[in-house]
Parts: C-alpha cells; structure tokens; sequence
C-alpha cells in the first residue's frame, strides 16, 4: 500500500468518531460521579459530530481507499446515518434509566461508540477482514455491555451466553472466510466475485465456505435455527442495552449480509437463495408461534426481531427490488424498536422495572400519552396502515410477487408465491401479541399504582420518534427513494 498516495477522505466520519471516543474516554476518567452528565453531552457532541462529517464527505459516486478494503457508497452512507441517529435516540431515552440503575457511567457510553465504530467499519467493508474485525469490534464491545450490571445474576448470565455464541459464530464465518479464500485466491469482495463468476475459483470450495458465512450471518441476524441468543439478552439485558442491540446492529447486520451474499458471493446466488428461504421461513414461523406465549415483554419483542429478520431475509430472495426492500424493512424496524424500547425505559424507576406484559396494565390511566405511543409502535410492528410497518412488509411481499414473474427468478415462480403468502399469514398471527399489549394497556385494570416519570427531552425525541411512523407510513417515498439511490450508488 502506498500510504503517500493513501485518500483519507472517505474514512474521515471513522477517524472523528475515534479521535472523539479517545476524547470522551480520557475526560471520563477525570469526572467525578456527580458530573457524568457531561460524558453524556459530550457522547451526544460526538455523534453530532460524526454525522456532520460524513455528511460533509458525502459522496454522490461510489469510491474505494487502502486498496479496496473500504468502501464509501451509497449503502453505507445510509447504514451509518440510520446508527448515528439510532444510537443519538438511545442515548436521549436511556439517561433517566441509567441513572436509576447506577449504570450513568462512562463505561455505557464508551463503549456503545465503540460498538458504533465496528458497525461503521462493517458496512463500509469491501474486505472479509476488515468485516470480521469490525463485526468483532461490536461483538466484544456488547459482551461487555450485557454485563454493565455487576450485581445482576442476569444480566451477567446472557452475556456469557451471548459470549459463548458468538464466539462460535466467529470461528464459523472465519472457517468459511479460510474457504473462500483457498477457492478464489482473495479475501476482497471485488475479486472473490470476478473469480467466482470467471470459473477460476474451486466451485466446491467456495459452496462449502458460503454454508460456514451464511450461518455466521443468520446468528447475528438473530435468523432460526440460530436465534436462541436473542430472548436471553434480551430479557437479561438493561432495557438501555437491549434497546442497542435490538436497533443499529440490525442495520449493520442487513449491510454486512448484502456486501458478502451480493457484492461478493453473487455468483453463488442459487446456493444462498435456498439457505435463506429455510432460514427465513423458520424465523417468521418460530418467532411469531413462540412470541404468542411470553408473558415477558422484552423476550416477546426478542422474538418478534426473529421474525422481522426473517422479512428482511425474504427480501433478499427477490433481487434488486427485494434488496431496497430489505433495506427498508431495516431501517423501519429500527424506528419501531426505538419507541418501544423507549417507553419501557421511561417507565421504569428506581424500584420498579417494566418488562412484563402485565406491567402495562391500565397505562392509559397512568399516562395516555406513552400508551399512545406504545399503540404507534405496537400497530406498525403488526403492520396495520398507516403505519410505517404496514409498508415495510408491502414492500416485502410485492417484492416477492414481482420476482414470481421476472424471467431470471432464481427460483420457480410459484415458490415467491407461497412465500408471499406464507408471510402474510405470519403478519396475521404475529398481529395477536402486538394487539394484546395494547389491550392490556386500554383495558385491563392497572396492577400497581407506580407513578410515570417525565424526562422532557427524552418524552420529545420519542414522540418525534413515534410521529416518523405516521409519517414515513403515509408518505413512504421518501425513505424508499433514499434505499433505492443508496442500492444504486453501491461498489
């Protein structure tokens, strides 16, 4: 590499928000803890920065640095804007609960920048290295996350299961990467594809690593067979963490599935089109039976984001349209799981955590505006229009429809048929647990009388968070137009 002639400029939104994370970690060090409220607005300072800056180094072509192991496209332009904004919402709904739990500390905020920084690194990869470092960079840094509370039994149980986990989907999708590499003679996705579709590569080989890859990336999709991580963390998780885990890392995990199974396996399309029919009618089948049973809020919501990922794998079947509609299904869960992670945090006190159901009972006596909000998130997680979620799987399923008459559909049309129905009747029983939180909340009788807390700020973005659901579902053009220019401006 010749680093005189190196572009940096491309990288530069990486470079801020590590110089910046160095910059709150070094400050933190020196606050006493009566003052960690200035580690929160300097966290909030950085990813106002680090928007800013890739929003200066927008770039309206596709361009590549230190050889073609970053990327910044359209892609992951959009993927890095969505985790910024994301992350910033966390943050805001998240202060009043760490505050409570004794967890308003420089540690939550460190290293949920850099988890920030490894799902950045993620969707600008243009390299299976530098995937897996920045897949483990986020890893490592939730790990750690899940276990914030020393003094819960919990909390430090799902991460060492999570630990656990996903250290074996680590060493699977370098088994398969150590594959990839024997069949095509190169880790970058640009020349893996160029041998695979010339005939240079061994056919075999690469099949046979592209099992290992698709079942690493199933695990951090949170896809079946490889979900039952997810209720755990879920459930044993700070809501403040769960919160993370359940939004930005979906939109780095949707990218990082679309640079390795499109930008370098393209040519084994037949092959990941079959995994992922299995693999995305099993999440929407298990995720919606087993979701009908749990009593426990976050574990329902744990299951329902299986089921979602199964949507945003089926889209991946229908090709280029199915692509921008997976995409968009992406960033719609994120908005959604943003609200109704927010109200349970805000909700919850220093003597009260709400993660039940049950927890929820008579809310729109106690506070009819965050009842009101949780029915916006519950609706459009069930897809009921006008909602945000109702276009989000349209869009899925008249992806499937179009690509049952396309000439080059990798599989039979009558196979995208089924599916699409298949995911409409998942979208119906999966409605019966989201309505049933707001029958609890509209009338069932309240089990306690735990006063609501009101945190200005925090009851602001989330109801401007909540307002985006009305608004993207009533005019979704806009956001689809953002996933479609962000497809074709991609390396």
């Amino acid at each position: 590499m010749n680093w005189t002639d190196l572009n940096l400029i491309p990288a530069m939104p990486e470079i801020v928000l590590l110089t910046a994370l160095c910059a709150v970690l070094l400050v933190d060090l020196w606050l006493k803890d009566n003052s960690r409220v200035i580690t929160h607005y300097l966290s909030l300072f950085t990813l106002v920065l680090t928007a800013a800056t890739q929003w200066y180094v927008w770039t309206p072509t596709a361009v590549s640095t230190f050889n073609d192991m970053y990327l910044a496209d359209g892609l992951s332009q959009l993927g890095k804007m969505t985790m910024y904004a994301a992350l910033f919402a966390v943050f805001v709904y998240a202060k009043p609960y760490n505050r409570a739990r004794n967890m308003f500390n420089g540690e939550f905020y460190t290293l949920s920048l850099f988890a920030l920084l490894g799902m950045s690194v993620m969707v600008s990869a243009g390299h299976f290295l530098v995937a897996y470092i920045g897949l483990e960079l986020l890893s490592l840094s939730l790990y750690a996350m899940i276990a914030l509370r020393r003094d819960s039994a919990r909390s430090a149980e799902a991460a060492l299961k999570y630990f656990v986990l996903g250290a074996l989907a680590s060493g699977l999708l370098l088994y398969g990467i150590s594959m990839i590499y024997g069949a095509t003679g190169s880790l970058n996705f640009a020349i893996v594809l160029a041998n695979g579709q010339s005939g240079v590569a061994n056919g075999w080989l690469m099949k046979l690593g592209l099992v290992f890859v698709v079942v690493a990336l199933a695990f951090k999709l949170g896809a079946v067979p490889f979900h039952m991580w997810v209720p755990d963390v879920y459930e044993g998780a700070p809501t403040s963490v769960a919160s993370i885990i359940g939004t930005a890392p979906k939109m780095a995990a949707a990218v990082f599935a679309f640079r390795i199974l499109v930008t370098a396996m393209n040519n084994q399309h037949a092959d990941w089109t079959q995994m992922l029919v299995i693999l995305s009618v099993a999440s929407l089948l298990i995720g919606n039976l087993a979701a009908i049973v749990q009593t426990n809020i976050k574990r329902m919501l744990a299951y329902s984001t299986v089921s979602h990922m199964g949507f945003v794998l089926m889209a991946f079947l229908s090709g280029s349209v199915g692509f921008s509609a997976g995409l968009y299904y992406a960033l719609t869960y994120i908005v959604m799981a943003l609200v109704g992670f927010g109200v349970l945090m805000l909700l919850s006190d220093e003597s009260f955590e709400c993660e039940n159901i049950a927890d929820l009972a008579g809310l729109n006596r106690r506070n009819a505006w965050y009842a009101f909000l949780m029915l916006l998130a519950m609706f459009s997680m069930a897809g009921i229009p006008p909602l945000m979620g109702f276009y989000a799987k349209f869009g899925v399923i008249k992806a499937l429809l179009s690509a049952s008459t396309a000439q080059n559909a990798a599989m039979a049309g009558s196979t995208y048929i089924v599916l699409a129905v298949f995911a409409v009747v998942m979208s119906l029983i999966g409605a019966f647990y989201y309505l049933r939180v707001v029958k609890v909340m509209y009338f069932d009788e309240a089990t306690h009388d735990q006063p609501v807390g009101s945190n200005y700020a925090a009851k602001f973005f989330l109801s401007v968070n909540a307002f985006l659901l009305i608004l993207w579902g009533i005019m979704p053009q806009t956001v689809i137009d953002w996933c479609a220019r962000a497809l074709e401006n991609t390396l």
